[in-house]
């Protein structure tokens, strides 16, 4: 009963507008006042919850993403992106598309994609004669391939909650991401075809290759992350820290973009994004503790068997539930709290951990262009400059293929587990 009104207040407290972290916590703490608990135990694991080594690696990847945007790096990977696919049929489509997973073996964060490269890909699309509706959509749908392709931040907090390899979600990430961006461009060809929109550029080898040597040392960053983790060379933690290096040699020995002020702004940037992604963490922790200690994820089990015994429908309905958490609730919260109740679950259905961590996160990125928390809609209405309910008709359509390969995704595990096995097993 003490858990139906925690839960019950938490999502009272989210309605009226109350932060996720303090909504949290304080439906938390309830739980524990009326269990008679000493209260001390909210703060204990608290700070248990954020003490973890693997956690380091958050505030770095936030870090080389933001040094990037500042560098001026995006510019140059929308070039190359251009020089590469800008010949096709809506081609600036396209290379919304292609820059957006050069991107993500970077910052591994959607709305770090949508805020940094949103703004040249919409800018450009405006100016080449692209309807508004179609560079917002596809500029948000492309943006949630950053967090599948590593390093992907919620994947190093789903890694930590449900105790799998960081460094084999990253591998199963990588061929999910591909299909996503493909799916996406095959809408885009069909969008270009239905509207007749141009080729961008045509295509030349000359252009292409010196836009590479342009962002070659930028197009090196993906290749020293994931290089060095499937090498052994260092951790994934080690690797956010070897990105940030690498960003700041690119942005002030070689490109001379970044200077003091700028390292410091970036910095603060960081530490703000930072903060509040840890202050989440930390009281899900709590949250998650209490459903954890009240078996809440074996009478969870226990209803889900009961409704049915196929495994087909009850892996559609863990998507589901997790479709439906993501429309109202900030992925790193919904990670922290579905984890510990639905892996259980997935693990007596056969499923890798590793396997559900994708399939979770890709349900969780989709939330994300969807209302009524939509954050990347958010970003993008004030960087595209129209409203919030223009972004969400203009992303509708582009949902059907992320859809599309979550259920592809779903039901072939070999989509995402074949570089892990091949890697480390």
């Amino acid at each position: 009963m003490a858990v139906l009104f925690m839960m019950m207040l938490l999502f009272a407290l989210m309605i009226i507008g109350v932060p996720v972290a303090a909504a949290l916590a304080l439906a938390s703490l309830a739980f524990v006042l009326m269990e008679g608990l000493p209260p001390m135990i909210v703060l204990a694991n608290m700070v248990n919850g954020i003490n973890s080594f693997p956690l380091i690696a958050v505030p770095f990847f936030i870090l080389a993403g933001n040094l990037m945007n500042s560098a001026g790096i995006t510019t140059r990977i929308f070039a190359f992106a251009r020089a590469a696919v800008g010949w096709m049929h809506g081609g600036l489509g396209h290379v919304n598309v292609g820059a957006s997973v050069i991107f993500a073996g970077m910052s591994g964060a959607a709305v770090a994609d949508a805020g940094g490269l949103g703004n040249i890909e919409i800018k450009a699309m405006r100016d080449s004669g692209y309807d508004t509706d179609f560079a917002v959509g596809i500029t948000a749908a492309s943006s949630t391939i950053g967090p599948i392709i590593p390093p992907s931040l919620p994947l190093v907090i789903y890694g930590v909650i449900a105790d799998a390899s960081i460094g084999q979600l990253f591998m199963a990430g990588i061929v999910p991401g591909l299909m996503m961006a493909l799916a996406l461009m095959v809408m885009v060809a069909w969008y270009s075809r239905q509207r007749n929109y141009p080729r961008d550029l045509n295509f030349r080898f000359s252009r292409l290759g010196q836009t590479f040597l342009d962002a070659l040392l930028p197009l090196m960053t993906p290749t020293i992350i994931i290089g060095g983790i499937m090498f052994g060379i260092f951790t994934p933690t080690e690797a956010a820290i070897a990105a940030v290096a690498w960003c700041i040699f690119l942005g002030v020995g070689v490109y001379r973009t970044l200077n003091f002020r700028k390292i410091l702004k970036v910095s603060f940037e960081t530490v703000e994004t930072t903060a509040a992604i840890m202050l989440i963490v930390a009281a899900s922790t709590i949250f998650a503790w209490i459903l954890t200690a009240n078996q809440t994820a074996r009478h969870f089990s226990e209803l889900m068997v009961a409704l049915t015994d196929n495994k087909v429908v009850l892996l559609l309905i863990i998507t589901l539930i997790v479709l439906v958490i993501g429309l109202f609730m900030e992925t790193i919260a919904a990670i922290t709290i579905l984890t510990p109740v639905l892996l259980p679950v997935a693990v007596g259905l056969g499923i890798d951990p590793v396997h559900f961590g994708i399939i979770m996160i890709l349900n969780l990125m989709i939330g994300l262009l969807t209302p009524p928390v939509g954050m990347v809609l958010y970003v993008l209405s004030k960087v595209a400059q129209v409203p919030f309910e223009r972004c969400v008709t203009a992303t509708a359509p582009f949902l059907v293929p992320l859809i599309t390969v979550l259920l592809l995704l779903t039901f072939v595990p070999a989509f995402s587990m074949w570089l892990p096995t091949l890697v480390y097993r």
